[in-house]
């Protein structure tokens, strides 16, 4: 059973073959038993015509040829001719006498002949209802084509009469009219003087068995049927089993994928398990834009602050560096301690040009960002030096893939352009952005930058030119002003200042001011 549902499964063609031969055996199974049965009728039918034949020339032999061969002079038809001597039966007397005859005999037809007006000498014929009712429909009828018919039987057998007018002639008018034993005198040419009706028998439960192939065909077919029935019980049982088994599989891996993708970034996340990416070691060459950023003084920072409260602080920070990051469309590669490493162009890209602008306007939101948390911090842990993140962006060249073995791989970068993206990290800085001039180049028409030395980096033969930006082109007229730097961390939306805030802003940048000039250092100068 179960090899039959495995081929029901895996071929279901052999399926469709069973339901056509199936199909086309019902008909060939139904001519088979109607030839069969076909013939056994015909067969018995035959053979009652036979002996009915058989016993109508017995009865001529006996009762005219012989009674004619016996007579010692003219013969004569009587009506009891039994009581003279060469005399033969008339037509009526004859007819009753085959009727006795034939009913005598066992089999599928009857004949009889019967009338309400016997003659004196004969005994009262017994009438049914069905012949009273067939005298009395014929006398009104007074048509000799005139017939009633009949159906009777049981659940086993059926059975058909047919009874038709016996209709007196001129001759036969004048006979009984003038007979002394005749019953009735006043007899008319048409009328009715009796009935004859034939009786045809077919019992069913004999021919039960002249189906025997559509019963063979019904009864394979029930099989299989049931067969069926059983498989797909089975089956369904086993599909429900197997559904309960996927979606256990399927809530597990579930889980484990949610577990996963903390692991990776969610470009690579989504292309391993939407098939767009093989999990094997390949790499490509692609022109990425790189960012990397580093928190300043982060070792002497997590000399001062208790273990706990650095955790919570540097996985707040990460949380929400990873947020905008993924706002933006970066892959993040990794966190290395402190630092973060991302880069945009693979394995999503909206061009170079869009990389490197998406990839600036991360790392500005991620410094307006920090000013924010850094008060927040203030004010729940009391954070007295304000984390300050130095950030470097190149755009360049690099190997992009799966590095690693075949037991244990990485999804990352590698190049000396990646390391150009550290190395000017390391130049900005804190809480700046410095950019390559390759990058410079493609996103010079969104921020104000300024040029910086040359600078020689290991594994580039050139010289690099570094930028720092120094704020958004727009925010020069805007309402977003935003510095920072040694014992500087300034972060204003005059937008969103209330007219409290502003007075109290005012008096607070008046006073900063005020100690500015005392200081003795240069006057501010408005840009």
């Amino acid at each position: 059973m179960a090899r039959a549902a495995r081929i029901q499964v895996i071929k279901p063609h052999l399926l469709a073959i069973a339901v056509v031969l199936g199909l086309v055996m019902l008909p060939v199974a139904v001519w088979l038993d109607l030839r069969n049965l076909s013939d056994q009728v015909l067969q018995t039918q035959a053979s009652s015509l036979s002996a009915v034949i058989n016993d109508i020339r017995g009865y001529y032999a006996r009762n005219v040829v012989g009674r004619v061969l016996e007579a010692p002079g003219t013969t004569q038809p009587l009506h009891n001719y039994h009581d003279v001597p060469g005399a033969i039966p008339i037509p009526a007397t004859l007819s009753i006498e085959l009727g006795e005859v034939i009913g005598t005999r066992q089999g599928i037809a009857g004949y009889r002949f019967v009338s309400d007006y016997p003659f004196a000498n004969r005994a009262a014929h017994a009438l049914d209802a069905f012949e009273i009712r067939a005298l009395d429909v014929f006398r009104q009828a007074r048509r000799a084509d005139a017939s009633l018919w009949e159906a009777t039987g049981s659940l086993f057998d059926r059975r058909i009469r047919i009874a038709t007018p016996v209709m007196l002639g001129g001759a036969c008018v004048n006979c009984h009219n003038t007979h002394p034993e005749s019953p009735k005198r006043d007899w008319q040419a048409g009328d009715v003087r009796g009935i004859q009706s034939i009786t045809v028998e077919q019992p069913i439960a004999a021919n039960i068995l002249s189906f025997k192939y559509l019963l063979a065909y019904l009864i394979a077919a029930g099989g299989a049927g049931v067969a069926f029935v059983v498989l797909q019980a089975r089956q369904a049982r086993a599909m429900r089993r197997m559904n309960a088994e996927l979606e256990t599989a399927n809530s597990f891996l579930a889980s484990v994928s949610m577990k996963i993708a903390k692991y990776l970034s969610p470009q690579i996340y989504k292309s391993i398990f939407s098939g767009e990416k093989d999990v094997a070691i390949s790499t490509e060459r692609k022109k990425l834009t790189i960012f990397f950023s580093d928190i300043q003084n982060f070792t002497s920072m997590s000399e001062r602050l208790q273990p706990e409260e650095l955790t919570d602080l540097l996985n707040e920070y990460f949380t929400e560096m990873s947020t905008i990051a993924s706002a933006h469309g970066a892959t993040l590669d990794k966190f290395i301690g402190d630092a973060i490493l991302a880069f945009f162009g693979d394995p999503e890209t909206k061009g170079v040009q869009e990389d490197a602008r998406a990839c600036l306007s991360m790392a500005m939101e991620m410094q307006h960002r920090l000013v924010e948390l850094n008060a927040e911090w203030r004010r729940r842990h009391g954070l007295q030096e304000p984390f300050m993140v130095r950030m470097g962006i190149n755009t360049g060249y690099c190997n992009v893939g799966n590095f690693g073995s075949s037991d244990r791989m990485d999804y990352t970068i590698i190049g000396a352009e990646a390391n150009l993206a550290a190395r000017l990290q390391s130049i900005a800085e804190p809480g700046s952005i410095v950019i390559s001039y390759e990058t410079f180049t493609l996103v010079e028409d969104m921020v104000r930058t300024r040029k910086l030395e040359p600078v020689r980096v290991k594994g580039i033969n050139r010289d690099v030119v570094p930028y720092v930006v120094e704020g958004e082109l727009e925010a020069a007229t805007g309402s977003v002003f935003s510095e920072s730097g040694n014992g500087m961390n300034v972060f204003i939306d005059v937008e969103r200042l209330d007219e409290a805030d502003a007075r109290r802003l005012s008096g607070t940048l008046q006073n900063a001011m005020a100690a500015l000039a005392r200081r003795g250092g240069p006057a501010p100068q408005a840009e």
